[in-house]
């Protein structure tokens, strides 16, 4: 028995796992009861759930709040006047996609991904007559950060009475929603980073 110890102690005085109750091993800790005072003095201020307070990895939809406030912002872009009419988003035909918050070490972090369809109606003069025309302003695929670089296509009903001189003036004039449609999504990445 004393050489068994004797190569114990030759050994490595690291353990890695303490195997045997020695007089070296530490004490099993002892639980202690907490009270709210405790609990909220030794809380580290954290951005997520109180189940989270490490602030490791949390992710929170926010694709309804998201949709229901691009419908209201977009709707309220108003008419715009041209040089030979004027046109008006008249609905939101078409908005797919999702909104996040995610809580990554303690760091809030949001984004979010969509494409839109916008309804647009409106009057163009063109050689002494007064056209009636209803289109459509799309927004491929856009995301969090990538405003500057947004897209609009346009398209015009399919109308005989149109001829293809108006539905390029049409179309040229249309585009002019895309800086109204990115101050209002701009203000709509403001808003989810408030959230």
């Amino acid at each position: 028995m004393e050489g068994e110890e004797e190569k114990k102690k030759e050994g490595s005085s690291y353990r890695y796992w303490v195997r045997e109750a020695t007089s070296e091993a530490a004490p099993p800790p002892q639980p202690q009861k907490l009270n709210n005072n405790d609990v909220a003095l030794n809380a580290p201020a954290s951005l997520g759930s109180l189940w989270n307070r490490a602030g490791t990895w949390e992710e929170k939809s926010l694709t309804k709040w998201a949709n229901d406030r691009l419908k209201e912002l977009l709707g309220s872009v108003g008419s715009l006047q041209f040089s030979s009419g004027k046109a008006e988003i008249i609905d939101v035909n078409r908005c797919v996609g999702d909104a996040f918050l995610v809580t990554v070490r303690n760091k809030k972090r949001v984004g979010y991904t969509y494409e839109l369809s916008l309804k647009v109606e409106g009057e163009w003069s063109f050689e002494e007559n007064t056209k009636r025309v209803k289109g459509s302003l799309d927004i491929p695929e856009f995301s969090f950060g990538e405003l500057d670089d947004l897209e609009v296509d346009v398209k015009v009903s399919e109308d005989k009475e149109l001829s293809h001189q108006l539905k390029q003036q049409v179309r040229l004039d249309m585009k002019q929603f895309l800086e109204p449609i990115r101050l209002k999504l701009g203000q709509f990445e403001q808003e989810l980073k408030d959230r």
